[in-house]
Formats: structure tokens, sequence, C-alpha cells
């Protein structure tokens, strides 16, 4: 009875030390986070004398927030960061899924070499390739300056994990049987996949949905090559404006960052069940 009870104290202990280091880590993860958001509330002299300070000697603000809907056009910067954002995905997702379909059912040396390919581009940092991709679609096929083409590159980059992740998952998890009883039934190749493979790749498709979603909405360096018209502008670029030549308003960046947050965030807390299942349900099957 002595060794159990040391045991459960034992047990105790440790699961106690690991909730603190987790907790400890997540204040730690959440420091950047919060500091942005009360920081978003100060004026320019409050965050330059003490950006740590709880409460700013000036007191919080909202004038930060109205100068930066503003100042960057929030509104339209909005919508030309869902329009890139879901229509990229939306390809991404529907093209993914064939060819990673084709690849997996079409046993040939083709399709071999092209998966391969594939799979090996993505570890080719864009870093690399991203001055000759300017130089082509810029000087050679006069292609920037256009929200398509920020879409078209997009989902040419995001492609390779799509593929590689949607492949695993329909060559583990998808019967073959399924397809042979729909040929039997009388469906062709398109309305196969569309009818009986792609509704059971939902789980899937709900992380990658997510995980595309996020890149491209938060992505920064790509958009700043390729968009240079304040018009055509997505959220993160649109931040740019606050900064001058010699100065930049620290606050009305806090909250312009914010505001660029906010709306991918809100959507994850309306989408987090969802989200929860898509993954769990993958991981299982």
């Amino acid at each position: 009875m002595e060794k159990k009870k040391i045991g459960g104290t034992r047990k105790a202990v440790l699961d106690a030390i690991g909730f603190i280091a987790v907790v400890l880590l997540f204040l730690l993860y959440m420091v950047p986070f919060v500091l942005v958001l009360l920081n978003s509330f100060k004026l320019k002299r409050d965050i330059i004398k003490n950006p740590f300070s709880m409460i700013p000697e000036k007191g919080f603000i909202v004038k930060n927030y109205i100068v930066a809907f503003e100042k960057m056009n929030f509104l339209r910067s909005f919508g030309n960061s869902v329009m890139v954002t879901g229509l990229a995905t939306l390809l991404v997702i529907i093209l993914a899924a064939m060819v990673a379909y084709y690849f997996v059912r079409s046993r040939n040396m083709f399709s071999t070499v092209c998966f391969a390919l594939m799979a090996a581009s993505m570890i080719i940092p864009f870093q690399a390739i991203m001055i000759p991709l300017v130089s082509i679609y810029g000087a050679s096929l006069h292609m920037l300056n256009h929200r398509l083409t920020l879409v078209f590159l997009h989902t040419g980059f995001a492609m390779s994990m799509s593929v590689f992740i949607y492949q695993g998952f329909i060559k583990s998890g998808i019967p073959i049987a399924l397809e042979e009883a729909a040929c039997i039934d009388g469906c062709s190749k398109v309305q196969t996949f569309f009818h009986i493979v792609f509704p059971l790749l939902k789980p899937v498709t709900a992380t990658l949905v997510i995980l595309n979603v996020l890149a491209f909405w938060n992505d920064y360096l790509l958009p700043s090559l390729v968009l240079g018209k304040k018009q055509i502008m997505t959220l993160p670029l649109s931040t740019y404006a606050f900064y001058g030549t010699y100065s930049a308003d620290y606050g009305t960046i806090m909250a312009g960052l914010v505001l660029t947050v906010a709306p991918i965030l809100i959507l994850y807390l309306f989408l987090q069940k969802q989200i929860i299942n898509g993954v769990v349900a993958g991981a299982v099957k």
C-alpha cells in the first residue's frame, strides 16, 4: 500500500510540473501577441517610453484603430485578401486532389516521376527563385500588378505539399473497391472522383484548407513582389503604409496588425469544432 501511495504521489507531482511547464510555455508564446494588442491602444510616445507597460501614462485610446482603418483602406484591402485567398485555396484543393488521385490510381512511369519531382520541389526555398520569378513575370510576360497572377503563383507553390498529403490519404484510406463498384454502376472516372472519392477526402481537405488559408492570408513576401498598386494590395501589404522614410507610427502599426489578424482569428473561432474534428478524423483514418 505504501508503494502505491508513493507512486501516486510521484505521478501527481510530475503531472503538476508538466502542467506548470505547459502554462509557462503558453504565456511565453502569448507575450508578443499581448504586447501588440496593448500597444495598439497607446500613443506613440508611451510605446517608445515603455512598450511593456500594462497601463500607459496617457491612458488607452481607440484613435489608432480609426486611423489604421482609414489609412490602410481596410475594406478594399480586406476584399483583395478574401479574393486572393479564397480563389487560390479553392484551386489548390480541387487541383491537388485530382492530381493526387491520378498519381495513386495510374501506376506508370509518368505519374511516378511527376510525383517524385513534386515532392522534391518542396525542399527548394522560395527565396532562391523569387528574383528569377519576378524577372520572368515582370520583365518578360508583364503579368505583375494583377491579383490573378498572385492567385496563380499561390496555387503553384502550394500544390506540392497538398498533393503529397492527398496522395498519402488516398493511398491508405480510400479503398479501390468503392471505385470499382461505381464503375460497375455506370459512373465515369470524373463522376467517380467527384461523387465517391472527393467526399471521402473531407477530413484531410479541412486540414489543408486551414493550412493554405493561413499561409495565403498572412503572406507578405510574394504579394510584395507581385502587387505594387495600392488598389490591389492585400491586408499584410497595406500595413506598410504606416512606415515613413525616417519614422513609423507604432500605435497605428500595431492597430493595423490587429485588424489584419482579426478576420482569420474570428474565422478560426467559428470553425474551431469543424477544424478539430477534421484533424482528428484524418489522424484516425
